[in-house]
């Protein structure tokens, strides 16, 4: 298991905490009792931090459990009675500073009324120990959900990065086995493209994100990989603001969507097409766009927006970003007709 520091703020809000315990001990001796409150609420306050002070120098003294940096068993015990007695003492003796008399005669003259006060350390300091663990212990089941979570989701995305590749390999063999039997020499410059762009892919960063740049790098790739196939019929254009070239964006975010545009947008078209694919910023949002002059949404290319490619984006959208990432499907403006398939990131 991990061991868990304690952060440079864990002591002083250890002692706020005793010191309002402290803070309320005093205030129901008043009640009960009657006498001086400040005299009260020093004495409350010296023995309470004092205690809790040699707890917190007394965990570091003994071996403690990895995640609740809390010794265990026997180490508890004599640490706890440890604590008690010598911060009672040193507690009682600034209290004793303060109001210019002794403990020790109050112990002569009532042994009873002494041994009352230091029962009440002990239920006090064992009250407040039990607060601490168990807030530890809910930290600690919080921590670990957090980290299951986390593990889940990454697990979930490589998944889906997965199923997304071996997606666009089979599509692009399909298509070469076809060119195979009109055109060989196209059927070879394609193979040799495809070569180029899966070596380019397998040697790219296998990290969660990589930069924007790297995404439109591997989009030219591909799209140089089409036009070996579909010749003039295919256009492109890409724009990439350089102020966005090092923005970090989920890897294959956008391939699926040009896929889809060409498959279901272009090559319905017997002249073919151009796509578009740009990146802007609006505000503290980013806007990821790919644009076709092709099909549009009929009723065909509408049900695209539900097939593997798109669903697995908008997953992995939800998984990384939650609601505040979108893929929308709406007609091109512009008066060419076509598709804009347009994803909203957080800047």
């Amino acid at each position: 298991m991990t061991h868990v520091e304690p952060d440079r703020w864990h002591y002083l809000r250890h002692a706020a905490v005793v010191a309002c315990f402290s803070a309320v001990v005093a205030l129901g001796l008043v009640i009960a009792k009657g006498g001086d409150w400040l005299l009260q609420f020093i004495y409350a306050e010296a023995i309470g931090l004092s205690i809790w002070a040699c707890t917190d120098f007394g965990r570091l003294l003994f071996k403690t459990d990895p995640e609740s940096n809390w010794p265990t068993g026997w180490r508890m015990i004599v640490m706890q009675v440890s604590a008690v007695i010598v911060g009672y003492a040193i507690g009682t003796s600034i209290g004793d500073l303060y109001c210019g008399c002794s403990t020790f005669e109050l112990w002569q003259r009532s042994p009873r009324t002494f041994a009352g006060y230091f029962v009440l350390c002990v239920a006090v300091t064992v009250a407040i120990c039990f607060f601490f663990l168990t807030r530890g212990r809910d930290q600690r089941r919080l921590r670990q959900i957090a980290t299951a979570q986390r593990d889940a989701s990454e697990a979930q995305l490589k998944l889906l990065e997965s199923q997304l590749e071996p997606h666009m390999l089979f599509n692009t063999l399909a298509n070469l086995r076809v060119l195979i039997g009109i055109d060989p020499p196209r059927a070879q410059a394609m193979l040799d493209q495809l070569i180029a762009f899966l070596r380019a892919t397998l040697s790219g960063s296998q990290q969660p994100f990589h930069a924007l740049s790297a995404e439109f790098a591997r989009l030219s790739d591909y799209l140089q990989l089409m036009q070996v196939r579909m010749g003039d019929r295919l256009q492109t254009q890409l724009a990439l603001p350089r102020e966005l070239a090092d923005l970090p964006v989920p890897p294959l975010v956008l391939q699926p969507l040009v896929e889809n545009a060409i498959k279901h947008g272009l090559e319905p078209h017997v002249g073919g097409g151009r796509i578009e694919i740009s990146a802007e910023r609006t505000g503290e949002r980013i806007v990821l766009r790919v644009r076709d002059t092709g099909a549009g949404l009929s009723a065909g290319a509408a049900a695209a927006g539900t097939r593997f490619g798109l669903d697995q984006v908008r997953r992995r959208l939800a998984t990384i970003y939650g609601a505040a990432a979108t893929l929308d499907l709406r007609p091109a403006g512009g008066g060419e007709g076509g598709t804009d398939a347009i994803v909203t990131l957080p800047a």
